[in-house]
């Protein structure tokens, strides 16, 4: 349906607009006190609400409850306040207009040339782990309706959505008012605080609030498999991304494209990250951070990533009795393949120590990202000028969903959380059963296997991985990569594929190399053929049932 249609000639011209009443209602009171202030030593009447209402009143400035303008309390445990024709008619009026001037004169309303509004916390909320209850008190519903009404109303009235903007408000008091194009401007960033609000608790309800009952329901009523399939992922209607700019980038994969850096509310993971030390982080930067954070934090043993464009070039968890664990497990990762660890990236999921720093600051590294580093490490590190020294203030953490943008649209799935790496539900179809450290190894080299891209092979010994074989278009090639970079490692080697073998060829590269033992999902309609090479070989090999792919 279109808007109210109204004849252009009737518009005044509006540019600086003068502050004179303004209506302020913050969750968040940074800056409140100063704004107040600049606001009341400019004969500006301040309209206000509950805590921010008291909080002004408190500090000396004069205020108005909205109450006194409404003529109505505030009810219902503060969800109904600014709801009220006598305070969104004066943020509505479009003063361009005589008949609007006419209509609030008519019903005794005053104008707001100034609206400051933040919402209630509810990312906050959510992120705090709070009970539904709690969470779902802290979706706003008044505040966001005051920002769109004074973003809509941008012609006649500034909206201020975050404590950064007051300082430009502040000036224009002192200039003659707003201009139209600073309200513009606000009215921009107003519309997209609330979108990304909105998706917010959107997202909320698609993972915490009976998505999958509803979808389930309507499938059954349907009766058609693609009910049945929508429940059993519970995905929503519809989807929206949201996140806050965080820093605009030098550029982007490649010189020639601009680029940014955004957070999610609520993420856990390489974007809320915190530089301490080297150069300005790069989009490849943070594509190689992400990639190792997602190998190393696969382990809950003190484990080592070390990546290089997206895959990765050595993974290792510390051998059981090592002195410093997480250093061993960066010696033993480093081993796999020190050529391609040159001007990599590192991701530990436990403090750098001193003896790690040691050895990784006479190898050529772009970013080391890790939990925290011990204060002697720091202090060898920052001795390079230019490596980019991270650390996860809030840990980290898969996404339970992932977003990948195709042309026209975006592709959405659940999280690869298939977590059978346990040997214990695995089957065996072909020579003896391992013995523990066999075992393990396999156990490692199927949980290292899911960071690499596809088609995957990765030989492992030891809780290290020896050669990997990643990104190849057929998995002969992958399984010749893997035992080249292994070299005489790959002899006693334990290997794991993400996919079925479709032919034994890829299989006997492996076995002609002297791996010992496989793992593989299986699945194959020639697994026959590929059970057989591994029986003839006497080697052992088992089938998990699930693959690991890795676009």
């Amino acid at each position: 349906m279109s808007g109210h249609a109204i004849d252009p000639a009737l518009y005044r011209d509006r540019d600086a607009v003068p502050v004179r009443r303004a209506l302020i209602s913050v969750s968040d009171k940074t800056g409140l006190l100063d704004l107040a202030e600049a606001l009341s030593a400019a004969g500006v009447e301040i309209v206000s609400t509950g805590s921010t209402a008291s909080t002004i009143r408190d500090a000396g400035f004069s205020v108005t409850d909205v109450s006194a303008v409404t003529g109505f309390p505030e009810s219902l445990d503060g969800r109904v306040k600014t709801l009220h024709p006598g305070i969104h008619a004066g943020v509505l009026a479009d003063l361009r207009l005589e008949s609007h001037e006419q209509q609030l004169a008519d019903l005794g309303i005053a104008a707001f040339e100034l609206v400051v509004v933040n919402l209630y916390p509810f990312v906050e909320t959510v992120a705090s782990g709070a009970a539904a209850p709690a969470v779902v008190e802290n979706i706003d519903i008044g505040g966001p309706a005051l920002v769109r009404a004074a973003a809509k109303n941008h012609a006649n009235v500034a909206i201020a959505v975050s404590p950064a903007s007051y300082a430009q408000i502040v000036k224009s008091l002192t200039l003659g008012g707003t201009t139209l194009a600073q309200r513009q401007r606000l009215a921009g960033e107003a519309f997209a605080h609330t979108a990304a609000y909105d998706t917010a608790v959107a997202a909320w309800f698609a993972e915490n609030v009976g998505v999958r009952a509803d979808h389930a329901a309507a499938g059954t009523e349907a009766g058609t498999e693609a009910g049945t399939e929508e429940s059993r992922v519970g995905f929503p209607e519809h989807v929206a991304l949201e996140g806050d700019r965080l820093a605009t980038l030098r550029y982007g994969e490649n010189s020639h494209q601009a680029a940014a850096l955004y957070a999610s509310p609520a993420g856990t993971g390489i974007a809320q990250a915190e530089q301490l030390h080297g150069k300005e982080m790069s989009y490849n930067n943070y594509v190689d951070a992400d990639a190792a954070l997602r190998a190393a934090y696969d382990f809950a043993e003190p484990a080592v990533a070390i990546i290089k464009h997206a895959n990765p070039c050595g993974i290792a968890v510390a051998s059981p009795d090592a002195v410093d664990a997480i250093a061993d497990a960066h010696r033993r990762a480093h081993a796999c393949d020190p050529v391609s660890a040159y001007g990599g990236v590192i991701a530990a999921n436990r403090p750098v120590t001193r003896a790690m720093a040691e050895v990784v600051k006479d190898i050529f590294t772009e970013v080391v990202i890790a939990p925290a580093f011990e204060p002697e490490a720091l202090e060898v590190l920052t001795t390079k000028k230019n490596i980019r020294l991270l650390v996860l203030p809030g840990g980290f953490a898969r996404p339970t969903q992932e977003v990948r943008q195709v042309s026209g649209g975006l592709l959405v799935q659940e999280v690869d959380s298939f977590d059978a790496f346990s040997s214990e539900g695995w089957t065996l179809v072909a020579g003896p059963e391992a013995d523990a450290a066999t075992r393990a190894d396999l156990e490692f080299a199927w949980r290292a296997c899911r960071s690499v891209k596809s088609n995957a092979i990765l030989l492992a010994d030891g809780g290290a991985s020896v050669g990997v074989g990643m990104g190849q278009v057929n998995r002969v090639d992958s399984c010749h990569l893997a035992v080249t970079r292994a070299g005489e490692r790959a002899t006693g080697s334990v290997a794991a594929s993400d996919a079925f073998f479709p032919f034994a060829d890829g299989l006997q590269v492996l076995l002609e190399a002297g791996v010992r033992a496989v793992v593989q999902p299986g699945g194959s309609i020639r697994d026959e053929e590929v059970v057989a090479a591994a029986t003839a070989a006497g080697v052992t090999m088992y089938f998990t049932g699930e693959r690991h792919f890795f676009h």
